[in-house]
């Protein structure tokens, strides 16, 4: 592609500026493991990575990956839903990275849905430091992804502007429904 990428590539290159060696960084939805992989090779061996997910199929497959890269002792792998982020990671995180959705491959019966996802990104940006990142590439050609959606854009749309700067990318002439990423930089600690 072009100067214009995908919103997945997207959202790789606003991480890519945001998070440094050392950091803490969030994979939400592991899924097959690639932003997991990408998230462990940025923080470098002093950082961590948390990565989330609720099928076994997933965390195997990102374990397998992580192995084979060398990554492994920099990621904590848990088997549970985004909604329960608070519960595993301290404040000052780096960046955190939502790919909604289904697991590709996969039950496409078990999508990310709005009321869990909204949880997790409440989370998110508790935990995430001043400057850090949160991505959410959003797939709308699901069951439920258009609502996902639109509860996500209403949820953004209402935060504060002295505290988070919001952006929502989508290709306008792109058919099947192709993902939208949200972006958001919290600028300073919420009072």
């Amino acid at each position: 592609m072009g100067v214009i990428h995908r919103s997945l590539d997207m959202a790789k290159q606003i991480v890519s500026v945001v998070l440094k060696p050392g950091d803490t960084a969030v994979d939400a939805t592991v899924g097959n493991g690639r932003d997991t992989v990408f998230l462990a090779r940025l923080v470098g061996e002093r950082g961590r990575v948390w990565a989330f997910d609720i099928q076994q199929q997933a965390l195997a497959a990102a374990a397998k990956l992580l192995e084979k890269e060398g990554l492994a002792s920099r990621v904590t792998l848990i088997h549970r839903g985004h909604e329960d982020l608070a519960r595993y990671v301290d404040d000052n995180v780096g960046a955190v990275m939502f790919n909604l959705g289904y697991l590709p491959g996969g039950d496409r019966s078990l999508v990310t849905r709005p009321d869990t996802t909204l949880l997790a990104l409440e989370a998110a940006l508790l935990k995430l430091r001043p400057g850090g990142v949160v991505t959410v590439v959003i797939y709308r050609g699901h069951s439920g992804g258009k609502e996902e959606e639109e509860s996500l854009l209403g949820f953004c749309s209402k935060l504060n502007q002295a505290s988070y700067t919001v952006m929502h990318y989508r290709m306008l002439n792109q058919i099947n429904d192709p993902p939208s990423l949200l972006a958001i930089e919290k600028l300073i600690q919420e009072v």
